[in-house]
């Protein structure tokens, strides 16, 4: 028996759906689909909207315990998207980052490999090391891996990324596929310093705070990195293509059509940066038959890593700065020239000792274009817009409360 997504008996596992992309992931999952969600992560403030739905299992738990492996595990399908992320976290706790991306996801992986599960393992662009300015596309599999030097705690995140891919690709019985982002973007990602996490978040998040803060937003080493930014709903759809190939799964509702009327959908929720995640019960039990999932009509998405990016969307950091000026004085109604200049400083300086990067990350998008039909479409300007709106809307109250502390 092959699952559809009209299959209310179907349950997918996903190991951090209150993080930013999981959030996203748990909404499109009950709005496009029947399938019930088995949920895990740390906390589950973000989702809030979704705690009493019928369709849902919510387990606070971490992925350090084996309990709980094993019982992800007995889902047909489980998506891990639990990680430790957050950039100025790699200098300064190098040795948790790698349990977090390494560790953890080994243990469930073997544990898939013996249920018969299919891991859908989020790795990272990172994985493609230290590229230089004139690097071209980032190739799933041929494009070699260089990375700093180990005095450079920066790249603890990438090396653990790129065992796990191989520990992961390495296992006999397993049937898995591997998604590299290319720095998503969207509504709920990451968090604002001092207000509901603590530390320096990635670049879209710090940018956006310094503009709510009316601070100069600062460009590390000039903010001469180029990347390509994407939509997390282009990713999300990527999701779906791949579930859809995987699974053989046939959408039978029209388009416009909801299985779950009842449920209006809520944007997606923040990523904490923390590992493996978590909330209360709401009854979702796992599938009697891991073995249901065994007849995929398309082989070939298993054993595969996908690039998952928009390669219109480059840009250099210190041009995001500007972008985001213009579209942060759009939305309060301002003028530019009354924000903060963009102001540069030292890649330690800001993250401190052991701070290095890529220059360049370019993704080659063909073969998720070639295998499962899918190219990322939303523009960069729309995807910033309307990631910076829902900041200044969701943080404006509480920034404005944190200011006048006394």
């Amino acid at each position: 028996m092959t699952p559809r997504f009209d299959d209310s008996s179907f349950t997918v596992a996903i190991v951090g759906c209150g993080g930013f992309i999981g959030s996203h992931l748990l909404d499109a999952v009950l709005e496009r689909t029947r399938w019930r969600v088995f949920g895990v992560d740390l906390d589950f403030y973000r989702l809030q909207h979704r705690l009493n739905h019928e369709r849902c299992e919510f387990l606070c738990a971490d992925l350090a315990d084996p309990a709980v492996v094993e019982r992800i595990a007995q889902f047909p399908l489980v998506v891990n998207l639990a990680a430790i992320c957050t950039p100025s976290r790699y200098m300064g706790e190098a040795c948790e980052v790698i349990r977090s991306n390494y560790d953890h996801p080994a243990a469930l992986a073997e544990a898939c490999a013996k249920s018969g599960a299919w891991l859908v393992h989020f790795s990272t662009s990172e994985i493609y090391g230290k590229t230089a300015a004139d690097s071209g596309e980032l190739v799933e599999d041929s494009t070699p891996a260089v990375f700093g030097p180990v005095t450079a705690s920066r790249w603890s995140y990438a090396t653990a990324k790129l065992l796990a891919e191989r520990f992961i690709a390495g296992l006999p019985g397993l049937r898995w596929t591997v998604v590299r982002p290319f720095n998503f973007v969207g509504p709920y990602m990451d968090f604002m310093p001092g207000v509901d996490g603590e530390g320096i978040p990635r670049v879209l998040a710090n940018f956006s705070t310094a503009l709510l803060r009316g601070e100069p937003l600062k460009l590390v080493n000039g903010g001469k990195a180029k990347r390509c930014f994407t939509s997390v709903h282009d990713a999300i759809d990527f999701l779906f293509a791949l579930f859809d190939a995987g699974l053989g799964c046939a959408l039978s509702f029209g388009v416009g059509d909801s299985p779950d009327a009842g449920c209006k959908t809520a944007a997606g929720a923040g990523h904490s940066g923390r590992d493996a995640v978590g909330v209360s019960k709401v009854g979702a039990a796992p599938n009697a038959g891991v073995s249901k999932v065994g007849a995929a009509p398309n082989a070939g998405v298993f054993s595969q890593a996908f690039n998952v990016g928009n390669a219109e969307n480059e840009v250099s950091i210190a041009e995001l700065a500007q972008k985001m000026r213009t579209i942060f004085a759009k939305v309060r109604g301002v003028d530019v020239s009354s924000l903060p200049e963009p102001q540069s400083v030292s890649g330690e300086e800001y993250y401190g000792a052991g701070y290095d990067d890529s220059m360049r990350r370019m993704p080659s998008v063909a073969k998720a274009e070639r295998l499962l039909g899918f190219r990322a479409r939303i523009p960069l300007d729309t995807a910033l817009e309307e990631s910076l709106s829902w900041f200044v809307k969701h943080y404006d109250v509480a920034e404005t409360c944190h200011c006048e502390e006394p």
